[in-house]
C-alpha cells in the first residue's frame, strides 16, 4: 500500500493529473467531494466546511471550537480513507497530515502565471483582470489554510518529494513522471510500513474521537499517539478522574493496547470556549 498526495496551484492541472495517475496506477482518487462526504458523515455541517475548507479562517472562526472540530474530522477522514488502500489525495493539507509516514509520496504542481491566467479565463469565461483576482485570492486562501492549520508554507518545495511545472506538460506526462518516481522509491518493505503506520494514526484519531466526542471528557489539546501496541496520551485537564475515564474509554475500544498517560492535571484549568 502507498499514498500519493498532490498539492496544486489553481489552473495547474491538479485534478486532470490526479485522474490520469489514478488510471495508470489503479489507485483510488480521493477528490474534494468524496473527502467532504466522509467528513459530513461524522456530523460536520456544510457551513463548517465552508468556513475552513482550504481557506484561512476569519478571526472569529479561528477562535471557535468549530476550528478544532474541523481539523480533527479532516484528519480522521484522511486516515480512514488512506487505511483502505493505495490512494491519491488532492489538496486539503493531506500531504502535511501524512508527512513523515513511510510510503507517502508528496507532489506539488505549479504553472507560469501567464498560463494560469489563460486557463482561468477559459474556466470562468472572464477577462484578464478577473482572472488575476481569482488566482490571487485562491493562492491567498490556500497559503492561509496551510499556514494556519499546519504552520507550513504551502508553496515551499521542502514540503514535497517532487514539484512539476505543468505549463507545458500534459497531465498524462505528469502522471507518468510521478508514477516513475513512485516506482523508484517504493519498496515492499516501505509499503508494509505505510500500512502499519496508517493503522496506528487512524486508531489514534478514532480513540481521540471516542474520548472527546462520545465520552465528552474535558481534556484540552488531547493527542493520542499509537506505536505498535503502545499508546500515549497527552493533554491538559483539571482532575485525575478525567484521566481515568479516558484510559477506561480506551480499554473498552482497544483492550490490547498498553496505555501510558502524560496528561497534565491542573486544578481549575479552563480555556476560552
Amino acid at each position: 500500500m502507498a499514498i500519493i498526495t498532490i498539492s496544486r496551484e489553481l489552473a495547474a492541472l491538479g485534478d486532470e493529473t490526479a485522474h490520469e495517475l489514478a488510471k495508470q496506477l489503479n489507485y483510488r482518487f480521493m477528490d474534494k467531494h468524496t473527502l467532504e462526504e466522509r467528513i459530513k458523515s461524522y456530523g460536520v455541517t456544510g457551513t463548517k466546511l465552508q468556513k475552513y475548507d482550504e481557506i484561512k479562517p476569519s478571526f472569529w472562526a479561528s477562535m471557535s471550537q468549530d476550528r478544532d472540530d474541523y481539523l480533527h474530522f479532516l484528519k480522521t477522514a484522511v486516515f480512514a480513507e488512506a487505511a483502505q488502500g493505495s490512494t491519491i489525495f488532492i489538496g486539503r493539507g493531506a500531504g502535511v497530515i501524512l508527512k513523515g509516514v513511510p510510503g507517502v509520496f508528496s507532489v506539488f504542481l505549479t504553472a507560469p502565471a501567464e498560463i494560469r491566467v489563460e486557463r482561468v479565463k477559459s474556466y470562468f469565461q472572464c477577462d484578464d483582470k478577473r482572472a488575476h483576482q481569482i488566482i490571487e485570492q485562491n493562492d491567498k486562501d490556500r497559503e492561509g489554510f496551510h499556514q494556519y492549520f499546519f504552520d507550513v508554507k504551502w508553496q515551499d518545495a521542502d514540503n514535497y518529494h517532487l514539484a512539476l511545472n505543468t505549463g507545458h506538460l500534459h497531465p498524462e506526462v505528469c502522471a507518468e513522471i510521478i508514477k516513475y518516481m513512485r516506482d523508484r522509491v517504493m519498496t515492499d518493505d516501505v509499503e508494509a510500513q505505510n500500512a502499519r503506520r496508517i493503522r496506528e494514526l487512524a486508531l489514534g484519531e478514532d480513540l481521540k474521537h471516542r474520548i472527546l466526542y462520545e465520552k465528552g471528557l474535558p481534556i484540552y489539546f488531547l493527542e493520542v499517539l499509537v506505536s505498535l501496541d503502545h499508546l500515549t496520551l497527552y493533554g491538559v485537564t483539571s482532575a485525575h478522574s478525567v484521566v481515568e475515564g479516558a484510559i477506561a474509554a480506551i480499554k473498552e475500544t482497544a483492550p490490547q493496547m498498553q496505555v501510558q498517560s502524560e496528561i497534565q492535571v491542573v486544578r481549575e484549568y479552563s480555556v476560552m470556549p
